[in-house]
């Protein structure tokens, strides 16, 4: 029996220089879409997938993010106290992962996605896990992880979150090579990080959201660097390909927020805060003053 996704990598130690200054001091998935983080939406998604445990790979200066999941006694001491403030109360305790449902690792040099996710590699074992971007944010029911794991399920290996996206944007994106697709899902027999428009096997380009069988850490042990001298998780997920196990792209179901852009993060905050009863309308009338 196919064992179930219980965990989740959350690579987090990037630099986040696309919202420098803001990010000088500050963890880039701290970010905030109207009033959480970032990387809050990222683990609410996984626990709506059934996901139990989370590995953060950090850097230096990503304190805030440990501290987000954990107790604030005195904030909440005081929040209780105050007979007006439950539905504040409820909300902080909610952003608590449960006691032992987090690790914190240091990616101690910036080496590249695939070297990230190979940090996680002593808490995962051998059991598939999901890997999540927390500046992509995703919008569906169910959500894009919950669709991953379905998937996986179904297929019993790998499987990866595709967006059909513009050719001439292939050189921003891993890129697979697909056959079969049916009903959004597709098997993948190839994949490249980044190619030219020319050299794109397809347009369908993978968006931050995996379901990985564990043999992925036995290509990254190698730590064969790739596209910009980094380890390339894209290099390794094609050496899965390579393997002969099944290993699937998905259509996503839903909306997605590259919220590593400045404009796709402005186009979020918009986005979520109409998409608010408590506040719709006042953001279509501060809207209509400027359109």
């Amino acid at each position: 029996m196919a064992q179930r996704v219980r965990k989740a990598v959350l690579p987090v130690a990037g630099l986040g220089t696309r919202f420098l200054p803001a990010t000088k001091a500050m963890a880039k998935e701290m970010l905030t879409v109207v009033d959480r983080p970032l990387i809050q939406y990222a683990v609410e998604e996984s626990l709506a997938a059934g996901i139990e445990e989370f590995v953060f790979v950090t850097g230096r200066n990503k304190g805030a993010i440990e501290d987000h999941f954990d107790h604030a006694y005195e904030l909440e001491m005081t929040l209780a106290q105050r007979g007006n403030k439950q539905a504040e109360l409820k909300q902080t305790e909610q952003a608590t992962i449960k006691p032992g449902n987090a690790i914190f690792t240091r990616q101690q040099k910036p080496l590249g996605l695939g070297h990230a996710v190979w940090c996680a590699k002593p808490w995962i074992g051998r059991e598939p896990f999901a890997v999540l971007l927390p500046d992509e944010l995703m919008v569906g029911t169910p959500t894009c992880t919950a669709q991953l794991v379905a998937a996986s399920e179904k297929t019993g290996g790998s499987v990866v979150a595709v967006v059909e996206v513009p050719r001439e944007q292939t050189k921003s994106y891993g890129i697979a090579a697909i056959r079969a697709e049916k009903n959004g899902l597709a098997e993948i027999t190839g994949l490249v990080e980044k190619p030219s428009p020319a050299e794109a096997p397809s347009n369908w380009a993978l968006i931050g959201r995996y379901v990985l069988e564990p043999e992925v850490f036995d290509h990254l042990d190698r730590h064969e660097t790739g596209a910009g001298g980094e380890i390339q998780l894209t290099d390794a997920l094609a050496e899965l390909v390579r393997g002969n196990k099944p290993f699937h792209g998905l259509r996503f179901a839903g909306r997605r927020f590259d919220c590593g852009d400045k404009v796709g993060f402005l186009q979020a905050n918009i986005a979520f805060a109409l998409s608010r009863p408590d506040m719709s309308d006042a953001v279509r009338q501060i809207l209509s003053e400027y359109c």
